[in-house]
């Protein structure tokens, strides 16, 4: 597809096509014309008139075939018509410039893009269709509110506009300050949907990590053998936990070694360790229990948020281990879905309950909101202190810009309109 924005759009378009103008919303069959009015390809062509368009534009959309020569013609002699190639994110800048949509849904526009699984496409989806930026903009229009309130106690007192109690006005901070604050809390499990999770597997030697690994990926992705210490280097890739990206680590086994390469993976296995959100601690269940295994449970367990997995169920069982681990078999696939949920169970606790919340997923937006929850707390001590309104409301100020600056500016002309529909100055 050829798209096309601006006050040219329509012009540009009529030109490159047999039938010219087009007819606004339908779509038509038409043929791209060469330069020597030769028909090109057979295509279909959409236009959108402003502002009811993506970009706030006129925008048109030329259909092709997919043949690589005709859609770099098409763009070539769009630019040769008045055309130019649009930057990275101009379309959806265009848009946000235009008023069809605020910053928050604009990012969301990146992460549908970027999505590697359904879920992720789910969530930047809702946040595309302003289910976030609906949030946001009750907790803008509250400060604003409550501004505005202060404001007209402040400069209107000769009018009779009552001035507000410190009550009051902490009564009409705390659910503004908790709305911010679950957007906040969101975050933890926002980031984790956006960004995945980093799950290492970790064990002696032969313990059957990599055949884990194949298992929960899957597909076969590491070499398993019966040798020990076959696998001497860290190994990722990533699957799907119910929508969630998670990026599994086969890591090199842990154990002595005089081998100086086996070392330096195994060296590498305690930096995968750092640098992982969730661990599996792999335990052989058709051996008897090794102290080492014990020793490195620990380890791990001190490190970061781990489960023991007890792998080798469908042979006899000769580890009598006494602390708790999920039992699978990765040959035979028992207990994997099993395993599965516990991780996320663990790593995602209350996934379930916000999957189908509005979640913020931006760091951006977090650091932002962020700012705007300690500027809330700040006020309403003030407020339970008794501060003077004139204080109080730069803490509602400093509330109010990290706001603007996740969906856009306030003017002050906005405070003041509501000030006059909210007070009936001057009667």
């Amino acid at each position: 597809m050829v798209r096309l924005s601006g006050p040219a759009a329509l012009k540009i378009a009529g030109r490159l096509l047999r039938r010219g103008a087009l007819r606004s919303r339908r779509a038509r069959l038409d043929v791209l014309l060469g330069t020597d009015g030769e028909p090109i390809d057979e295509v279909v062509c959409t236009s959108f008139p402003r502002p009811r368009s993506y970009t706030g534009e006129d925008v048109v959309e030329i259909s092709c075939h997919g043949s690589p020569p005709v859609l770099r013609f098409a763009v070539e002699r769009s630019c040769e018509l008045g055309a130019r190639i649009a930057e990275p994110g101009e379309f959806t800048r265009r848009a946000w410039r235009n008023g069809r949509m605020d910053l928050v849904q604009a990012e969301a526009v990146r992460d549908l893009i970027d999505a590697t699984t359904l879920y992720q496409a789910q969530v930047a989806s809702r946040q595309r269709s302003g289910a976030l930026s609906g949030k946001l903009r009750a907790c803008k229009r509250g400060v604003l509110e409550l501004i505005a309130r202060l404001e007209a106690g402040i400069d209107f007192a000769e009018d009779d506009v009552e001035v507000e109690d410190g009550t009051a006005i902490s009564a009409a901070i705390d659910p503004l300050l908790a709305a911010v604050e679950r957007l906040v809390d969101g975050f933890a499990l926002g980031k984790v949907v956006r960004s995945g999770l980093r799950l290492a597997i970790v064990g002696r030697p032969n313990v059957g990590k990599s055949s884990l690994f194949n298992r929960m990926l899957e597909r076969d992705r590491a070499i398993v053998s019966q040798i020990a210490g076959t696998t001497r280097d860290v190994i990722s890739d990533t699957a799907s936990f119910d929508g969630i990206p998670v990026e599994l680590v086969d890591t090199a086994g842990i154990r002595a070694s005089g081998d100086e390469i086996e070392t330096a993976g195994i060296e590498r296995t305690w930096q995968s360790l750092q640098d992982a959100d969730f661990a599996l601690v792999v335990v052989d269940l058709s051996t008897e229990e090794c102290p080492d295994d014990l020793d490195l449970w620990r380890n791990v367990r001190s490190a970061c948020p781990a489960l023991l997995v007890g792998n080798k169920r469908d042979l006899p069982r000769r580890c009598e281990s006494k602390e708790a681990m999920v039992e699978v078999s990765a040959l035979t696939g028992e207990g994997i879905d099993g395993l599965r949920t516990r991780v996320r169970e663990r790593a995602l606790p209350g996934l379930e309950a916000m999957r189908d919340s509005s979640l913020v997923t931006n760091i951006r937006q977090e650091a932002l909101l962020r700012r705007s929850k300690g500027a809330l707390q700040r006020a309403a001590e003030a407020a339970s202190a008794g501060i003077p309104h004139e204080m109080l409301l730069l803490d509602l100020y400093e509330a109010l810009e990290p706001l603007d600056a996740i969906t856009g500016a306030t003017t002050i002309e906005q405070v003041l309109d509501e000030i006059f529909s909210t007070f009936c100055i001057g009667k």
